[in-house]
């Protein structure tokens, strides 16, 4: 191989990023891929013609990064409802936006899931959020998720177990809501800001967007890098390749292995049983989630209610979340999944057609504080190597898009600072 000015290792949205910004500024790279595609975690599958994400994943448009980074236009989004469906004690409860579904506002004040309070509460802190700014944010107290709703919003207990655990459990794989009060704060902020959103051809269509800015042959697939040494890049095929810069974009554990010192390398993980029915069992584009907390599943949508495209024809794609790594087979897993929706939507769920069951065990990275202190790790470990991830900013597609870009800038002004003799 011949010896480019900057190496990245991983095509995820990170390195994909990173790549842009830097040919952008006529600056020559290329991107080592371990897999034969781009997205790292960012990935679509079809299976019978149905788009099945790997994991719930949405694209929250408020991002600001995603805002500059990604044509939206081009993706053709469809937006979830600004809302949820809470299943609590037999029954289905809706719980709007106020501020976007006013004519939905009384059935959510009257309804079970939180008191009076709580529902006023929601929009205090809608209200309170979408004033900060992203830096006011970050700069507050870092506290867990749960205890910010206790102490600081003062939410009660059945508000946080019937909507909060499962709402953002379901985001950060956490329904102990651990993570940090940080990044409660800013996913609840770009929620009030924009839409919950999917492009027609699946999440995946996010990464080739940004890939097809890139030059011809910039990703070279299916090439995993064994070691990395000063400036020196060993593939696992015993092949060296020596780099002017070398960007680590992968994940934390991969970071980790190559470079050492890389952390948060725990992760949440997470799995999806995606199932084909004839018709959807929601009469609206929206999230329902399980207020009682029994069962394995945190939450379900219908993603071709959403994007139609997301199914192949009439029949309905059914998306069903399980927070965690279930300990029972696939097979036990989707007996329980299926038994669990028999019983919220009827006999009619017995003859769904079982799709897939996909297993992401590094969905996230652990968020616990002191994971936002400081809200930005360095992506410069020393002049010459760089990492960036989600695990380095929020751990967000805005986060990944933002390391990727200051990774590419951290590169470009090193290499116009002479090296002292």
């Amino acid at each position: 191989m011949s010896s480019p000015s900057v190496v990245i290792v991983g095509a995820g949205l990170a390195g994909l990023t990173c790549a842009r910004h830097l040919q952008r500024r006529g600056t020559e790279c290329i991107i080592l891929e371990a897999s034969d595609k781009v997205g790292g975690r960012v990935q679509t599958d079809v299976v019978d013609g149905f788009r099945l994400d790997r994991g719930f994943q949405v694209l929250l448009t408020a991002y600001p990064e995603t805002q500059r980074e990604l044509d939206y236009d081009a993706l053709d989004l469809h937006a979830f409802y600004n809302g949820a469906i809470v299943r609590s004690n037999g029954a289905f409860h809706r719980i709007a936006d106020p501020f976007r579904h006013p004519f939905d506002a009384p059935r959510m004040l009257f309804s079970p899931v939180g008191t009076l309070g709580d529902k006023l509460r929601v929009a205090r802190i809608r209200q309170a959020l979408s004033s900060q700014s992203v830096a006011e944010i970050m700069s507050q107290p870092e506290m867990t998720t749960v205890e910010a709703l206790r102490d600081r919003w003062g939410f009660s207990e059945v508000m946080i177990d019937r909507f909060f655990r499962p709402f953002f459990g379901g985001i950060f794989f956490d329904t102990d809501l651990q993570a940090s009060s940080r990044m409660f704060e800013f996913i609840f902020k770009m929620f009030a800001e924009g839409e919950a959103v999917l492009p027609a051809e699946g999440m995946q269509a996010i990464p080739e967007q940004i890939a097809s800015n890139l030059k011809p042959d910039t990703v070279r697939f299916n090439t995993p890098v064994e070691c990395i040494e000063d400036d020196v890049i060993t593939l696992a095929s015993g092949e060296t390749i020596q780099a002017d810069a070398i960007v680590v974009a992968t994940e934390a554990p991969t970071a980790n292995r190559l470079l050492g010192g890389v952390a948060p390398v725990e992760a949440r993980s997470t799995t999806c049983v995606y199932y084909a029915a004839p018709e959807s069992p929601l009469d609206t584009p929206i999230l329902v989630l399980n207020g009682d907390g029994s069962g394995p599943v945190n939450n379900i949508s219908v993603p071709s209610d959403v994007a139609p495209s997301y199914s192949p024809d009439d029949r309905a794609l059914v998306s069903v979340v399980v927070v965690g790594k279930p300990d029972q087979s696939d097979a036990d897993l989707e007996r329980a999944v299926r038994q669990q929706l028999i019983d919220w939507y009827g006999l009619a769920v017995g003859g769904w057609k079982h799709l897939d069951t996909v297993h992401v065990p590094y969905a996230l990275p652990e968020q616990a504080p002191p994971f936002l202190s400081p809200p930005e790790r360095p992506v410069r470990r020393r002049p010459g190597l760089y990492l960036c991830g989600d695990y380095t900013r929020t751990a967000s597609l805005n986060g990944a898009l933002s390391s990727g870009r200051d990774a590419a800038r951290a590169v470009l002004t090193d290499q116009r600072t002479p090296t002292p003799a």
